[in-house]
């Protein structure tokens, strides 16, 4: 058989390269893991009783509507439309298997081979790695030093085929969340241009402000512009029940329909129950979780403040920190020093940039209380300090 070479030419997952590492250490000392942004920590109680019920119901192994369960979608609607002041309708949410899912179907719905999408700069890798392997050509766009983004950079990217701009915020990997503000002068950009906002929230609920992310649901005619993708994942410590949600104008979900009827049908049942509950009955538990993580950024912030083993900190918030090493070798080596050396595991930078630019992204929120000293002082030993 001959594979194609829309896989063969791209880089595997960088979460699984870097763990491959793994296999090579022969340190007895405890590894601090900071590579992926999954949450370390258990669910809900009240999550994991109603997915050992739903697992026992008659009807917990079937398919769910492939619109998603109207509890889900009345529920979500329910949380962003008091979250943003703001009315969103059921009909305008899809649960999706995960936000990379939403994300992947998003996309294809909008784009045919040959077209173009502009992406922020630092991007999450795997929407540059599914643009390319779907045929369309990603459109880098450069974040300033302050994490936003200049519109006439972004008007020089516009050609013929460009079909969307996609911004992560808070953003993954450098923890940076765009200001309402920001956000509603790329809307206003996109919607100048005919082409879509996609804006990814997955971590909307662990920025440090309780403020609506963005005012842009309260354009009229928002859903012929904006798409937002969202991950229950990371906000009900579910990431192996693969949940996430499309906010989009009918039109938009209808035609994703179609991509979905072919690839998963639905989100897994199961999951989608999990969130329901999530989203009515575990409000606390969640509130907790987030300001459990906050707590930690300010533990990180304080020892990168260091600049220990040189490590210079330039953006950070969410579960990420976006740092910059000062050695002068591959970032994949430093990286591969980190572990097999000072037992840190983390993401070398050029799995979110064209280029390497010595960046690395640490996931602080996979640390607990006691460790963010010790991780200091293993980047320390770095430079030998």
């Amino acid at each position: 058989m001959r594979l194609t070479n829309r896989t063969k030419r791209l880089v595997a997952s960088p979460i699984a390269e870097a763990h491959a590492w793994l296999a090579h250490r022969d340190s007895t000392r405890q590894l601090l893991d900071l590579s992926q942004a999954a949450p370390s920590y258990p669910t809900a109680p009240v999550i994991a009783r109603r997915i050992a019920e739903v697992a026992k119901e008659a009807d917990g192994g079937r398919y769910a509507p492939p619109p998603g369960l109207p509890a889900l979608n009345e529920a979500f609607s329910n949380e962003l439309s008091r979250d943003h002041d703001c009315s969103i309708s059921p009909t305008q949410i899809l649960p999706t298997a995960g936000c990379n899912q939403a994300f992947c179907v998003v996309t294809s719905a909008l784009t045919e081979p040959g077209d173009e999408v502009i992406i922020a700069v630092p991007y999450y890798f795997n929407h540059d790695m599914w643009l390319k392997l779907d045929g369309v050509t990603p459109r880098y766009l450069e974040a300033d030093e302050g994490g936003s983004f200049s519109l006439d950079k972004a008007a020089g990217l516009i050609s013929e085929r460009t079909r969307a701009i996609c911004v992560v915020s808070p953003g993954n990997p450098t923890g940076h969340t765009l200001p309402p503000d920001d956000l509603e002068d790329l809307f206003l950009f996109a919607r100048d241009h005919e082409i879509a906002l996609i804006l990814d929230e997955t971590y909307r609920n662990f920025r440090a402000s309780n403020d609506p992310s963005h005012q842009l649901y309260r354009y009229e005619d928002w859903d012929q512009t904006l798409v937002t993708l969202h991950s229950f994942s990371k906000d009900l410590a579910i990431p192996g029940y693969r949940v996430g949600a499309v906010v989009a104008g009918e039109q938009l979900i209808y035609e994703i329909l179609k991509l979905l009827d072919c690839v998963q049908i639905s989100a897994p049942r199961i999951g989608q129950e999990a969130v329901v509950t999530g989203l009515n009955e575990a409000g606390d538990w969640r509130i907790e979780q987030a300001d459990r993580i906050n707590q930690g950024l300010n533990q990180f912030r304080a020892v990168m403040a260091t600049e220990p083993g040189g490590f210079q900190l330039a953006s950070s918030g969410a579960f990420f920190g976006w740092a910059r090493h000062n050695f002068d070798v591959p970032t994949a080596e430093v990286v591969k020093r980190l572990v097999l050396d000072h037992d840190v595991l983390a993401i070398p930078g050029t799995a979110f940039t064209p280029s390497d630019d010595r960046w690395i992204r640490f996931s602080y929120a996979n640390l607990q209380a006691d460790q963010f000293d010790e991780f200091g002082s293993r980047l320390s030993e770095m430079n030998g300090a």
